[in-house]
């Protein structure tokens, strides 16, 4: 029985599933399999044991994952690393739109990162200009991906932090440090709550046609500092380094257009209440 009112009742199609979530074992795979419990015709990938999930390393078993994907008519590709190898986000990038039935859409995981530092509202439209090797490994990605597979629909998300996925909420551990700036503000950024974050991509989802590239969370940013402030999280402070990334915001107009509505700003406040609700 369906039991996430945020997707239709409908069975999924003979034989296979609509869709298939690749990197259901980390951080965002969590908060999904949680929120989107009951998702009909969903099939999850790890590369874990997981109870519900199809076992399967996507890049050491191609032919099992182009069974996975072979009815579906959505692959949403959570998949990729934070650290370690960056290359393995475009060659897992790569595995899932080769792996696409002609005519699916795949949805690909990116980040914000990939813009840099601003003082600006980044726009789809901007020049990126990643900071990090993260940033840039994920822009590598996105260039790799377009053109790829002119008979697949393919859309890039480049989503902003979710809470409970980020180094902030998500990684706090006591004697948690934080960078301070030099105006004694603490780094800005776009945020989502892991509540709104699975429910606004089950509308995405849920749309037909989709643009190519979307930014993905909620309007205005919000300072990490508030953010540990309102939810109990202590911290000290800490000199942020000349590279430190002071604020990155992501304009979200194009996603508003998507949905057809417009999404309340994001506030610490709401953001830490998100959070808060969704860990219990």
């Amino acid at each position: 029985m369906n039991t996430n009112p945020a997707f239709p009742a409908e069975a999924p199609p003979e034989g296979g599933s609509r869709l298939v979530v690749l990197g259901a074992g980390g951080r965002l795979g969590r908060i999904l399999r949680r929120a989107w419990a009951g998702r009909p015709g969903t099939i999850w990938q790890t590369r874990q044991d997981l109870p519900g999930t199809a076992r399967l390393d996507p890049l050491s078993d191609p032919a099992g994952l182009a069974s996975l994907a072979a009815r579906a008519d959505t692959i949403l590709c959570l998949a990729g690393a934070t650290s370690g190898d960056p290359s393995v986000n475009s060659t897992l990038a790569r595995a899932a739109i080769l792996a696409a039935r002609p005519g699916a859409r795949v949805i690909l995981c990116s980040s914000a990162a990939v813009y840099g530092d601003g003082d600006e509202s980044w726009r789809e439209t901007a020049t990126p200009n990643p900071v990090g090797a993260y940033g840039r490994a994920k822009l590598g990605m996105e260039r790799l991906a377009v053109g790829l597979r002119p008979d697949i629909r393919l859309t890039i998300l480049r989503i902003g932090n979710v809470a409970g996925a980020d180094a902030i909420l998500g990684g706090w551990r006591p004697g948690f440090a934080l960078d301070v700036l030099r105006d004694g503000r603490t780094p800005r950024r776009s945020y989502v709550g892991p509540s709104a974050f699975a429910a606004i991509l089950a509308e995405v989802l849920a749309r037909g046609d989709l643009p190519d590239l979307i930014n993905f969370a909620l309007p205005a940013d919000v300072e990490m500092g508030d953010l540990l402030d309102h939810a109990g999280m202590d911290w000290t402070a800490r000199a942020a380094a000349p590279d430190c990334i002071a604020r990155v915001c992501l304009d979200v107009t194009r996603l508003q257009d998507v949905l057809g509505r417009r999404l309340a700003p994001a506030t610490a406040v709401a953001i830490v209440a998100d959070f808060r609700a969704f860990s219990t």
